[in-house]
């Protein structure tokens, strides 16, 4: 078994999952706690989201805690307060999700640092997650939503719509261990933030994507991306992702790399690489690489620079090309700024 979740989530009035939070999400579970839950909840064999009630708690709780796992019957009994529906959600194995329980677990894996961006297959999930008014009051149907303002002003209620969008924001349901994050509303749920990441008020950082940490975070982390150790993304910059016209690339920043402040990449970084700031470097772009004395070797598309270590590039103030030089000094990370994460 891949995964195993107890959940407790929000439906709209047919009955569509509009969300779930998963307090305690397993990888990887042991057989007998996988067998306890799907034996108490009569569970099919293999993928399956199953609904249950309260009133099953008991008999769950009492199921996992025989097999010797004390946490999720915890977890269980607690539930058994709920006036939320609940769902299991068994996840045999990694294929495409088939159901919006099965892409918040997921989601849930990658922000409990349980997967890394690119590990877990999440082919067709939007077209599985509804649009949802994440408001004071929860997760709204769009379409339940102007019923439920009105019901809320009736009873002397003011009910605040936040954002409206297919994801939530990430610290709603997970808040990873020695982070801080300026703007919350920033950070989609399904974000990897490694331990030491500071992600700035203008910072953003997309779902399936993130940081291994320590890094400072004031541009934007596409979908997809994933940003090395002791590397930080300037106040602006950007990293082209697969969902905003990177195609099948896979970008990734390396380690001790700096990315300028309002620059971009859309090719991945090796380690120790510094982009001047202001300068967007996209595949097919013609770049002058340059030898120890300044002197152009050989013009390149950039596309061929992919990946490789110790990467300087500029462009030149004077005839405007863009100029690759070798970056003898990796950036120096400062270390007060993660300190107190």
């Amino acid at each position: 078994m891949l995964s195993f979740a107890l959940g407790i989530g929000t439906q709209n009035t047919q009955g569509d999952w509009l969300e779930i939070y998963y307090p305690a999400p397993l990888l990887n579970p042991d057989d007998s706690l996988v067998a306890a839950a799907a034996k108490a909840l009569d569970a099919p064999a293999g993928k399956a989201a199953v609904s249950f009630l309260p009133e099953q708690c008991a008999a769950l709780a009492s199921a996992l805690r025989e097999a010797g796992h004390a946490d999720q019957a915890e977890l269980a009994e607690a539930f058994a307060a709920s006036q939320r529906p609940l769902v299991a959600m068994f996840l045999a194995e990694d294929s495409a999700p088939e159901s919006a329980p099965e892409v918040y677990l997921k989601l849930h894996l990658l922000s409990h640092r349980l997967v890394k961006p690119h590990g877990l297959d999440l082919t067709g999930m939007f077209g599985l997650l509804r649009n949802v008014a994440w408001s004071s009051e929860g997760a709204i149907d769009i379409e339940e939503l102007p019923a439920r303002r009105l019901k809320a002003r009736l009873e002397g209620r003011t009910l605040s719509v936040d954002c409206v969008d297919k994801f939530p924001k990430m610290t709603d349901y997970v808040v990873p261990a020695g982070v801080r994050i300026g703007d919350t509303a920033r950070v989609r749920l399904g974000a990897y933030l490694g331990e030491g990441t500071t992600v700035m008020h203008e910072g953003f950082v997309n779902f399936n994507a993130g940081t291994e940490g320590p890094g400072m975070i004031e541009g934007r982390i596409s979908a997809g991306v994933m940003v090395g150790k002791g590397s930080d993304l300037g106040g602006g910059c950007s990293t082209m992702g697969t969902l905003s016209g990177g195609g099948n690339i896979i970008i990734k920043v390396g380690e001790g790399c700096l990315i300028g402040a309002n620059a971009g990449i859309g090719i991945p970084l090796g380690d120790r690489c510094t982009v001047e700031a202001g300068l967007y470097i996209t595949a097919g772009a013609k770049v002058a690489v340059l030898d120890d004395q300044g002197q152009e070797v050989k013009t390149v598309a950039a596309r061929e620079l992919a990946g490789q270590d110790d990467l300087l590039l500029r462009r030149n103030s004077v005839n405007g090309r863009i100029e690759c030089l070798t970056n003898k000094s990796a950036i120096a990370l400062n270390e007060a700024l993660h300190a107190h994460n």
